[in-house]
């Protein structure tokens, strides 16, 4: 039997099992690798691509009218759809509404989500392509270089900030609760990027560089811990780009993931974390929307 050791780099092994869980958590099921199309519902009943029933939204509440020969069941119950059911969501939310297809019946999930104040379907496949052929995100030579510890300045009060998403039809919002400061090997000035709340207090930021639309995606991400106070009474974090990740936006045309504020720009090459994955299928399916 062969054995493989571990790193000898405590620091290195710790990015291999960042690396295992993060690909182990995109091929989950019915996960962002799932997504085969993004559909807006309109007022009066009609059909979806993709999806049986007749679908329609007043605004407030979605509908949906299917007759027991069409297969659709809830995914929370199992229970058959044979007549109108309806939910209602707030901005931003989703819910695995039902399910249809394949042996079991579960071969695809439909999402209803809530974006731009505008109901939207999402169907989830378990045959996607993009699902079934997906070996691993390629990602770039360890770099312990770019792990870099930063400096945290809160604002008084978090900014809202207007953004772009990757669905031109849909605009976002930014909630920025600082700023972190710190400098990238080979220069000299101090580089400052907004950042967003997440649970525990932990950030994450989500910025450009210049190898975007070359070996990476348009736009990554990066979280860190919890800023911690050191003895000169900075807030400071570890900002590790080997973790930078893409958007589901980067595997699928269907995602309507958040842009970098205006100024998350870097005039440098993160040559760290994700590449571009080179998974995305032809937008020209039905429903899309960008």
């Amino acid at each position: 039997m062969t054995t493989v050791e571990s790193p000898a780099d405590p620091q290195l092994a710790r990015w291999q099992r960042f690396r295992k869980n993060r690909d182990a958590a995109l091929a989950s099921n019915y996960g962002w690798l799932t997504l085969t199309s993004f559909q807006w519902l309109a007022e009066r009943p009609a059909a979806i691509d993709l999806v049986p029933g007749q679908w329609s939204t007043d605004g407030t509440t979605a509908f949906l009218t299917a007759g027991a020969s069409d297969g659709l069941t809830l995914v929370e119950t199992g229970e058959p759809v044979d007549g109108s059911i309806s939910a209602a969501l707030a901005n931003e939310e989703s819910l695995l509404w039902v399910q249809f297809g394949g042996a079991d019946g579960r071969q695809v999930v439909v999402e209803l989500g809530m974006r731009a104040d505008r109901y939207a379907l999402r169907t989830r496949d378990s045959t996607s392509p993009v699902f079934t052929g997906f070996v691993g995100v390629p990602t770039f030579d360890y770099r312990p270089d770019l792990v870099l510890e930063a400096r945290f300045t809160p604002y008084p009060e978090p900014v809202v900030v207007p953004i772009g998403t990757a669905n031109p039809l849909v605009d976002g919002v930014h909630r920025s609760v600082g700023e972190l400061a710190f400098r990238l090997p080979g220069q000299a000035h101090e580089c400052r990027l907004q950042a967003e709340e997440e649970k525990l207090g932990a950030l994450t930021v989500t910025f450009h560089d210049e190898t975007n639309g070359e070996t990476t995606d348009e736009w990554r991400k990066v979280s860190t811990a919890r800023p911690r106070v050191d003895a000169a009474g900075n807030r400071t974090v570890i900002l590790d780009f080997n973790r930078a990740i893409n958007y589901p936006s980067a595997f699928t045309p269907y995602g309507t993931c958040p842009m970098p504020v205006k100024n998350n720009s870097l005039d440098y090459r993160i040559e760290a974390g994700e590449k571009q994955p080179n998974t995305l299928p032809g937008s020209e399916e039905p429903g899309s929307e960008g």
